[in-house]
């Protein structure tokens, strides 16, 4: 019988797990997501703690939802760790598992699953809400925040502006008067030639309407530069709004953005943080959901284009 073979205490430790790129950035992409809802969760405790009517069951149910938030977050990082091929020991102290633990909890193709099926929470942040928004099912007053919605309010300003009916408007478009009432209305989806169109006769900009009817269109953003084209999106989003000063915008924030924030945001140069985004988007009355793709574009270009010698 032959003899069993054993381990050689001379040969070197077993290698790192292979690198698995692909599993490494959709475990980013999750972290940042997570940490985005994080955000959201922690700011609704703040909001509900300043009530001291707010009963203990309500906190609860915020605070388990940051502690499920956390341990999202804890796998992602665990998964992503190991998808690099960097070690787990590095992550141990702070999370106070053994390696082999972390391994066993975290089994990589579980956490995939795990993460591709979370579902994020759809509160908006407290004080970035307009009186007449509510929660709930959708409503007439609360779709007005979506893209379609958002371009009718635009045109819709452009026309009144201009001074030009919509029945003159019709004729010059050579359409039905009754079309245009429904592209104003948002009833009906606008073509970008009827756009252009539009702004030729109200004499608007086509370039501020561009983002508002890409997005409205679901088409991919065009432009070369992603930092200006989000720049743009924002004074759109304003434009819709009204034209809203300064001052009203940030009071919608609760203050908590401040001017220099904003004429970042809508002038540049660079972009603010995504939290300052966020709550500029609700305040503007676009969705988050919709900007948050062009801020992440905008960043990349920047990240991108910084000069070595700026990371060290």
């Amino acid at each position: 019988m032959p003899a069993r073979s054993h381990p050689d205490p001379d040969r070197p430790p077993r290698s790192q797990p292979a690198v698995d790129a692909g599993r490494a950035a959709r475990c980013t992409e999750a972290i940042r997501d997570i940490a985005e809802d994080f955000v959201v969760r922690a700011e609704e405790l703040l909001h509900k703690t300043h009530n001291p009517d707010t009963p203990a069951t309500d906190l609860v149910v915020t605070v388990a939802e940051l502690s499920q938030l956390a341990e999202e977050a804890a796998a992602a990082l665990v998964v992503r760790q190991r998808s690099q091929g960097k070690p787990l020991k590095e992550l141990t102290p702070s999370l106070g598992l053994t390696e082999d633990r972390l391994r066993k909890k975290y089994n990589p193709q579980a956490v995939d699953l795990r993460l591709a099926s979370r579902s994020r929470p759809r509160a908006e942040l407290p004080g970035s809400r307009l009186p007449e928004d509510t929660s709930g099912p959708p409503s007439p007053k609360n779709r007005l925040r979506e893209p379609g919605q958002r371009l009718a309010c635009a045109l819709t300003l452009m026309r009144a502006q201009s001074r030009v009916s919509q029945r003159v408007l019709a004729g010059r478009m050579r359409i039905d008067p009754s079309y245009v009432s429904r592209i104003l209305s948002g009833e009906r989806d606008a073509s970008w030639q009827h756009v252009l169109a539009i702004c030729d006769f109200c004499n608007g900009d086509t370039a501020l309407m561009k983002p508002l009817w890409e997005m409205a269109a679901n088409v991919p953003p065009s432009g070369g530069d992603p930092t200006r084209y989000l720049h743009t999106y924002l004074r759109a989003l304003r434009y819709a709004a009204g034209s809203p000063s300064t001052e009203t915008i940030l009071a919608s924030t609760q203050n908590t953005v401040d001017a220099v924030d904003l004429r970042q945001a809508l002038e540049g140069p660079g972009t603010p943080a995504w939290l300052v985004v966020r709550k500029l988007t609700n305040a503007l009355w676009g969705l988050p959901e919709i900007t948050l793709p062009l801020w992440r574009r905008a960043t990349a270009c920047m990240e991108t284009s910084l000069p070595a010698e700026a990371f060290g």
